[in-house]
């Protein structure tokens, strides 16, 4: 074989060889776990409307970055189950919720499958949030129990004394007898009735905390053309409608 060719294959490997070595590898962005995303709500979720399965669905509101660099955008959509409810018992039990989320999709539609619970949730809420399990309970009604049976016992106090003069002319007896019949009537109401539901309501802010870490390609965080507004639940309100047009026809019988 003549050395000319060889030599010239050799070079043409060669020449192979160092375009692949220079070729830049795609960097890697990686969101850690236990990173908080900032989430809104786009739709409610309750002990009393929902059910295990049901879907939830979020946006989020402030972005995460890793290296300075914008990973997961304000408007990337994240998507959850309601794995468990149990609704407030009567007499005693508050309502419960699980919320588990499943996935992620950013504004270019890259999406990433991954596990997440609820970290903290809006301090405006009356809810309580257990952090290690993610478990919403609906508040206590003590409170409310109490004024119930204060309200009966007032109302059966004031019947009870109108009715005991009219009938003995004893109104103190008539009042007592009364007081006593309708705290017990109260007491009747608050047992037989159900304590308040655990409610996360549309618009509400929560924090999501990762369990699993999300790793994605500088080619994936390619967001140009691909920004979207911030749904209408976090946005305080319904987009603002442009003002009506209105004709520059002549009305029939006026001059111009």
């Amino acid at each position: 074989m003549s050395i000319r060719p060889v030599l010239a294959i050799s070079l043409i490997l060669t020449g192979a060889a160092a375009a692949q070595e220079a070729a830049p590898v795609p960097a890697e962005f990686t969101v850690n776990t236990g990173t908080k995303v900032p989430l809104s709500l786009i739709n409610s979720v309750s002990t009393k409307h929902s059910a295990e399965g049901d879907r939830v669905y979020l946006e989020t509101v402030f972005p995460v970055l890793v290296n300075g660099r914008i990973v997961v955008p304000v408007g990337s959509y994240v998507a959850g189950t309601v794995t468990q409810i149990k609704k407030p018992g009567r007499a005693k039990g508050r309502g419960e919720l699980y919320v588990r989320f499943d996935s992620l999709t950013l504004p270019n539609g890259v999406t990433r499958d991954f596990r997440g619970r609820i970290g903290s949730m809006d301090g405006n809420t009356k809810n309580e949030l257990d952090r290690a399990e993610g478990k919403v309970t609906s508040e206590g009604n003590k409170t409310g129990d109490a004024r119930t049976v204060g309200e009966s016992a007032a109302a059966g106090a004031s019947v009870g004394a109108v009715v005991g003069g009219a009938a003995k002319g004893s109104y103190g007896m008539g009042a007592g007898i009364g007081a006593a019949a309708g705290a017990t009537a109260g007491m009747i109401g608050v047992l037989l009735s159900r304590g308040p539901d655990a409610v996360l309501t549309r618009g509400m802010t929560l924090e999501m905390v990762l369990d699993r870490s999300l790793t994605f390609d500088e080619n994936e965080l390619n967001f140009s053309g691909a920004y979207r507004a911030p749904h209408a639940a976090s946005a305080g309100g319904p987009p603002e409608q442009a003002p009506e047009k209105r004709s520059t026809l002549p009305l029939p019988g006026r001059r111009m």
